[in-house]
């Protein structure tokens, strides 16, 4: 199939810019584009958000693992 589009100057700049970067020809980098704007999210892809991998906590707060000695041990199970 052969689609024909007018494109503005700067976008078609940056396209032959970035094509020449990533050295592929110009065709595939539109339909790479393409297929990444299509496709739908995998779901297993998923990230975090940047404001939650950015977060570094509170510097005076115990650590969890402090705690760890006041904890009661699991009760033995019971053989009937």
């Amino acid at each position: 199939m052969q689609i024909t589009i007018n494109l503005p100057p700067d976008l078609e700049q940056d396209l032959l810019r970035q094509a020449e970067q990533s050295n592929v020809p110009l065709q595939t980098l539109i339909l790479q584009a393409l297929r990444q704007v299509i496709q739908p999210p995998s779901v297993s892809t998923s990230q975090w958000s940047e404001f939650i991998l950015s977060y570094e906590g509170i510097p005076d707060f115990p650590p969890f693992e402090s705690y760890r000695d006041e904890l009661l041990p699991p009760p033995e199970p019971e053989l009937f």
